[in-house]
C-alpha cells in the first residue's frame, strides 16, 4: 500500500513547477555577484525571482533571500536596529533560539497572545522588537498578528512576523516591519527562504551579498524554485475542502474521550491539527502509524527528539499527561481526501484497541 505523508508542517514535497524552475536555475550556474556576462545573466534571473516572490506575497518593501526561516529569524532578531526583544511563548524553536535573552510573552489556554501583557511590556520598552507568528506549527492556531502589529507600531517598536506556516497557504497582507518566510513549507525547495524587510535601514549590514545584509553566494536555483512554488499555490491551498471531513472526525474523537485541540483554540486553521488519544502515548502512536504506512508527528520536527513535552502545549497550560498523548497531523498541497480518510480510520481503530486494553 502506498505510504501516506501527513507531516507537511515539518516540510512538504517539492511542487513540480518548483522542480522545473530549479532545473532552469542550474543551467545559470554562474555567481550572481560576478560582473561578467554569465554572472549578469544569473543576477537578472535572481532579481526576477525576487520581484516574483514579493508580488506573490503582496510585499511592497525589500526582500533578502536566506537559507531558510532559521537564518531569517537570526537576521531579524540579531541584526535589527532596535532595543529589547519580546517573543511569544509559542514561537518556533528557531525564533526562541535566535533571541535567547528575550522577554517571553504568555498566551492563554486558547493559544492567543495575552495582549494586556504585550501592552504593558511595550510601554516599558524603548524601540522594542517583537516576534509573533502567523500560524502555530503544532496546533494550527492563527494569531491576531494584525492587531499585534498595530500595538507595536503605536509603541514605536518593530514587528517580526514568522509566516513560515502561513505564507504560500493563506493570502495575508503583512503589516509588519519584517516577515520570515520558508520555501519548503509550501512546496518550494529546502535551503531557501527570505526575510521581508520594510526598509533596509532597520538592519545592520554585515557585508557580502544580498545588498550587504547576508554573506554567502545566493542560491539561484532555490530562489527560482521558491518563486515558482508560490505562483503555483494560492487559495485554496488544497484542491478539496477538508473542513467537513475533519469536523466529522473531530466528533468521533470527542465521543471516544480524545482531545480535539481545535476546540480550545482562539482561531483554528485548516491544515494543522493536534489531537490527543486516550490511553496511548504519542510516541507509541507515531510508531504504529509509521508501521501502518502513515507519517505524522509529535509536535515540531526541530524538537521531536526531546524527552520533554511541547513548549507550545505547556505555554497553553495543557497537562503533561495529555500533552504526551498528543500528535500532530498536517496537510499539504498534494494531500488527498482518501489519504485523510485513511488516517482518520487508522486513528479511530487505534483508539478503540487502546480502550479495549484499558478496560
Amino acid at each position: 500500500m502506498t505510504r501516506i505523508y501527513l507531516d507537511h508542517a515539518a516540510t512538504t514535497p517539492l511542487r513540480p513547477e518548483a522542480r522545473e524552475a530549479m532545473l532552469r536555475g542550474f543551467e545559470l550556474w554562474a555567481n550572481p555577484s560576478s560582473p561578467h556576462a554569465e554572472g549578469r545573466a544569473a543576477r537578472a534571473a535572481l532579481e526576477d525571482a525576487r520581484e516574483r516572490v514579493k508580488a506573490a506575497l503582496q510585499w511592497d518593501g525589500e526582500l533578502i533571500f536566506t537559507s531558510g526561516a532559521s537564518e531569517a529569524a537570526a537576521l531579524a532578531l540579531n541584526r535589527s536596529r532596535g532595543g529589547r526583544r519580546l517573543v511569544s511563548a509559542v514561537e518556533h524553536d528557531a525564533v526562541l533560539r535566535a533571541a535567547p535573552d528575550a522577554t517571553v510573552l504568555p498566551v492563554g489556554a486558547d493559544g492567543a497572545l495575552d495582549l494586556e501583557v504585550l501592552r504593558r511590556e511595550l510601554n516599558a520598552s524603548d524601540t522594542p522588537i517583537v516576534a509573533v507568528q502567523t500560524i502555530n506549527s503544532e496546533t494550527g492556531n492563527l494569531q491576531d498578528f494584525c492587531e499585534v502589529c498595530d500595538l507595536i507600531d503605536e509603541a514605536g517598536g518593530l514587528s517580526v512576523i514568522d509566516a513560515s506556516q502561513g505564507a504560500g497557504k493563506y493570502r495575508f497582507r503583512y503589516p509588519a516591519s519584517m516577515v520570515i518566510v520558508s520555501a519548503h513549507k509550501f512546496g518550494g525547495p529546502i535551503g531557501i527562504g527570505a526575510l521581508l524587510v520594510s526598509d533596509y535601514a532597520l538592519l545592520e549590514p554585515v557585508g557580502g551579498h544580498e545588498r550587504g545584509y547576508r554573506r554567502g553566494t545566493e542560491n539561484l536555483p532555490g530562489a527560482l524554485g521558491m518563486a515558482a512554488a508560490l505562483e503555483a499555490g494560492g487559495e485554496p491551498y488544497m484542491s478539496w475542502d477538508c473542513h467537513t471531513l475533519m469536523e466529522q472526525f473531530a466528533a468521533e474523537v470527542r465521543a471516544m474521550g480524545g482531545t480535539w485541540f481545535a476546540d480550545r483554540l482562539d482561531a483554528p486553521t485548516g491544515y494543522i491539527h493536534a489531537v490527543a488519544m486516550p490511553g496511548l502515548s504519542g510516541k507509541a502512536q507515531l510508531m504504529r502509524f509509521d508501521l501502518a504506512g502513515i507519517s505524522v508527528s509529535q509536535g515540531s520536527a526541530c524538537s521531536s527528539g526531546s524527552l520533554h513535552s511541547s513548549h507550545v502545549l505547556r505555554a497553553m497550560g495543557v497537562p503533561e499527561e495529555e500533552a504526551q498523548r498528543t500528535i500532530r497531523v498536517s496537510f499539504g498541497w498534494n494531500t488527498t481526501r482518501d489519504e485523510v480518510e485513511r488516517f482518520c480510520e487508522a486513528w479511530l481503530s487505534m483508539a478503540r484497541r487502546a480502550g479495549e486494553r484499558a478496560a
